[in-house]
């Protein structure tokens, strides 16, 4: 029996199109089951208690890393910005999990462009930048991802995987997965794109590269076969 991938995105009431899309993009291409989780504050404040910070540009920032309590600890767990398009199968990166790691990502190496993103938002700028945009969990050894951690540790503690022992235990995915949008030259060969700056869906970037197949796929969530007159 083929298992569902599991797949965690970070919801936004700031931008509640992106989610729908990005699942829509996903579902379109997988051939295989997929299971959606989003990660909507109000649907875990009964958990996540840790009060806002006024760095956090998305309210998932922080609580993307419940994902292994979520899942149980048990087996593997894909999360990924709301901001991001699939433009390929997912079973392509559903295959790259490698049991010796705890955790697989996109190991960028970049300093952003921008000072600012969307909404005016400071971009942050730290070793592992968007490293915890895409991250494979491979979630029985991810237990240091507790609530107690999760709620009280700092956030270059989690963003920069300092609950491993060390970086041995994070396995690395190809660029191509986590793909950031006018931070790298257009790519054909880009599988996942991640609108990092803002998403099309924002008047000031709906012209940047990729946008066109993002309105595509906000037109296929929108459709319905009418009734032939």
């Amino acid at each position: 029996m083929t298992q569902s991938a599991n797949i965690y995105i970070g919801f936004d009431s700031k931008e509640v199109v992106a989610y729908h899309v990005l699942c829509q993009s996903i579902l379109e291409k997988s051939s295989i089951p997929v299971a959606f989780t989003p990660i909507s504050l109000n649907n875990v404040e009964k958990i996540f208690t840790r009060e806002r910070n006024a760095l956090q540009s998305t309210e998932f920032s922080f609580s993307r890393f419940l994902v292994p309590y979520l899942s149980n600890y048990e087996g593997w767990s894909l999360f990924a910005d709301c901001d991001m398009l699939m433009r390929t199968d997912i079973a392509k990166l559903w295959e790259l999990r490698d049991d010796r790691y705890a955790a697989m990502c996109v190991k960028h190496d970049y300093v952003p462009k921008v000072e600012t993103k969307f909404l005016g938002q400071v971009q942050t700028k730290y070793e592992k930048k968007n490293w915890s945009s895409v991250i494979l969990f491979n979630n029985a050894k991810c237990r240091k991802l507790d609530l107690d951690f999760v709620n009280s540790a700092t956030g270059l503690e989690l963003h920069q995987f300092k609950w491993l022992e060390s970086d041995d235990h994070i396995g690395e995915l190809p660029a191509s997965w986590n793909w950031l949008v006018n931070e790298y030259e257009y790519s054909p060969e880009a599988n996942l794109v991640h609108f990092t700056d803002g998403g099309p869906y924002f008047e000031e970037y709906k012209g940047d590269d990729y946008a066109d197949e993002w309105f595509a796929a906000r037109d296929r969530v929108l459709h319905v076969t009418q009734r032939a007159s």
